[in-house]
């Protein structure tokens, strides 16, 4: 059984049709990549996949229940967590006290998790600062360790590596990979398309709303419809 599904999805805006008949499967203990150029509707499915925006129409599974009319923060309690393209930290709070939100959101957050989050993604010297203390690679560590601290089964992450450097991108690749083989399901939603075939096991291509492959990154993105509306030449992976 998948984990989440999408099936025949669409997110119109007036005339404009920013998700057009999606379907989108993934499968447990699987990271799969959303590729694709500004405006192809990555954004927009992973809001859709959320409940943070209205189905013009189409069909949301999870765990094979229908869910297309469940409340977004109903989400989190059954196991679903996200991270966001624009960084949401609380200024006032602690890194330490913004990760705890993650965790209030289940009822009943396992002993540790907060701390095993914050562990995971590297924040142990920055505990006690402030998000304004933080740099904006940082301040996306925090993000994902406060979707950590949820406990999730599926994790669906907007731009996570966006504001870091090239060494920092890295650190966040493998901890996606470590959580992938704990049995952790991931959406990923990327433009370094060499840390998205580094990262994930399947890759789904979209332009102008709708997929137009759907494959191992190698597949994808050697794929010619994939060259003309993204890669724009001929892309070789680095070894």
């Amino acid at each position: 059984m998948t984990v989440i599904e999408a099936r025949d999805v669409a997110v119109h805006y007036g005339g404009i049709k920013a998700v057009d008949g999606v379907d989108l499967a993934l499968e447990p203990g699987r990271i799969c990549g959303l590729l694709g150029p500004n405006g192809s509707g990555k954004s927009t499915l992973l809001a859709a996949l959320t409940r943070l925006v209205p189905l013009t129409r189409g069909t949301l599974l999870l765990d094979g229940a229908e869910y297309q009319n469940a409340a977004p923060a109903s989400l989190a309690r059954r196991g679903v967590a996200r991270t966001f393209q624009t960084v949401r930290l609380l200024p006032d709070l602690t890194v330490a006290e913004n990760v705890r939100l993650g965790a209030d959101l289940r009822r009943r957050a396992p002993a540790g998790v907060v701390d095993d989050a914050i562990e995971r993604t590297g924040l142990g010297d920055v505990v006690r600062a402030r998000p304004g203390e933080l740099s904006y690679g940082m301040s996306r560590r925090v993000e994902i360790a406060r979707a950590l601290a949820t406990s999730p089964r599926l994790l669906l992450l907007d731009e996570p590596t966006a504001g870091m450097n090239q060494a920092e991108r890295q650190e966040i690749s493998e901890l996606l990979r470590r959580l992938r083989d704990e049995g952790l399901t991931q959406l990923l939603v990327e433009h370094d398309v060499q840390l998205m075939i580094d990262t994930c096991d399947d890759l789904v291509a979209m332009n102008f709303g709708a997929v137009v492959a759907h494959g191992s990154p190698a597949e994808v993105v050697t794929d010619p419809d994939v060259q003309r509306a993204y890669l724009g030449k001929k892309w070789r992976a680095h070894a």
